[in-house]
């Protein structure tokens, strides 16, 4: 069984791949051009409003933070906002020309998510639709997987994080992109004309997902059996009762989201996980970081919630943060199943022996890191919602 599994796994990876190349040797280009379009508007003071519905509200949960809190030190933070709470009232009463209104949908499409758009299309803002076909900015993924669909988006988004920072120091510093040098080797700092810029670009975008594709073929090659046998391990805890208690930091707490709503509201007639993500809960993190500190933000309520049978996954691209390091602790002393998702080298989980299964993406890159985690713990559900029926 976990040989089959396995080859599954490894299977499943390179599809990820063949659609993602297709997909952005095709989007690069264009990709590269709207980017130039948000730089003009940041600089004239528009924002990033972002909305979905179910698990797709966790990928406007992570771009505005992408965009809020960048990763790159001494990148400016840019106002974006996730207004997938009751958007068709917020986003009407925020909107101005200026912004920039990011909508997202299943592969099927939202008719609420299009209706929003079409409204800030109607007032001037530069409107992104993924999924869709009506925006400034359209695409229609070629899959009708929704993982590989939400998978594709969020490379889709990082890109426009990571570079529309390009266009600011265009503009700004004559090329000069000081900390963020290494995401843009091609950029000298010659002066060059806007054109010649958009290409160089659109280059970098195809690197950036040739990159991934080798990050998923490595994790593939040297941890599919890995998987598999987590993935066994997991349903052994369900079957005792258990549930997935998720969490993570920034973009790694938008992924324990996400990974726990694909649980609890799977696509098809799989069987629903019982999962909860720590990081859901706005009014626990900022009491228990206000009262006792951020370090203690997922232990305290991994205190509250956890039973012996359940399994703690942890989502962080270092694996070095204090509060996931104490989490995983105290999971492992209430005899929880112990699984994390790192990026590095592994970091402290790994040194510390915190959990029973570590599956490592092998970069130093963060948005690199999040986007192959994000098709592991897709392939997870995958395996779950194949095996545990």
């Amino acid at each position: 069984m976990t040989r089959m599994m396995s080859q599954q796994i490894h299977r499943a990876m390179q599809e990820r791949n063949a659609l993602a190349k297709g997909f952005f040797d095709q989007q690069a280009d264009p990709l590269a051009g709207v980017c130039h379009q948000m730089s003009e508007r940041f600089l004239a003071g528009g924002r990033l409003l972002a909305f979905g519905q179910g698990a797709y509200a966790t990928d406007a949960q992570h771009v505005a933070v992408e965009f809020v809190h960048p990763v790159i030190v001494g990148k400016r933070a840019l106002p974006a906002l996730d207004l997938s709470l009751h958007f068709r009232s917020w986003l009407p009463a925020l909107l101005r020309p200026e912004d920039m209104v990011m909508g997202f949908a299943p592969p099927a499409g939202d008719a609420a998510v299009e209706e929003a758009l079409e409204l800030a299309r109607h007032k001037g803002s530069l409107t992104f639709a993924l999924t869709g076909l009506e925006g400034d900015y359209a695409v229609e993924v070629p899959t009708q997987n929704p993982f590989i669909h939400q998978e594709m988006v969020e490379v889709l988004y990082h890109v426009l994080w990571e570079t529309v920072h390009v266009f600011f120091e265009h503009r700004e510093s004559s090329y000069e992109l000081g900390e963020s040098s290494f995401l843009y080797p091609f950029l000298s700092g010659e002066k060059q004309d806007t054109r010649a810029l958009l290409a160089e670009v659109a280059r970098s975008i195809r690197m950036k997902v040739a990159e991934d594709a080798e990050l998923r073929l490595a994790v593939a090659q040297q941890q599919s059996e890995t998987i598999a046998q987590a993935v066994s391990a997991m349903v052994e805890r369900l079957n005792l009762g258990g549930q997935l208690i998720l969490f993570g930091n920034g973009g790694s707490a938008t992924d324990a989201n996400d990974f726990a709503l694909d649980c609890v509201d799977p696509p098809g007639d799989w069987r629903p996980v019982p999962a909860i993500s720590l990081a859901l809960e706005p009014a626990n993190l900022s009491a228990i970081a206000n009262d006792v500190g951020t370090e203690a933000i997922f232990l305290r309520q991994l205190i509250a919630q956890a039973r012996p049978e359940d399994v703690a996954v942890a989502i962080s691209t270092s694996g070095g943060s204090k509060n996931i390091l104490m989490a995983l602790h105290e999971a492992r002393k209430r005899g929880l199943l112990t699984i994390a998702l790192l990026g590095y080298d592994g970091g402290e989980v790994v040194r510390q022996n915190l959990a029973d299964t570590a599956l490592v993406v092998g970069s130093d890159h963060i948005p690199r890191i999040q986007e192959v985690q994000a098709s592991v713990y897709h392939v997870i559900r995958e395996r779950l919602g194949e095996v545990w029926r």
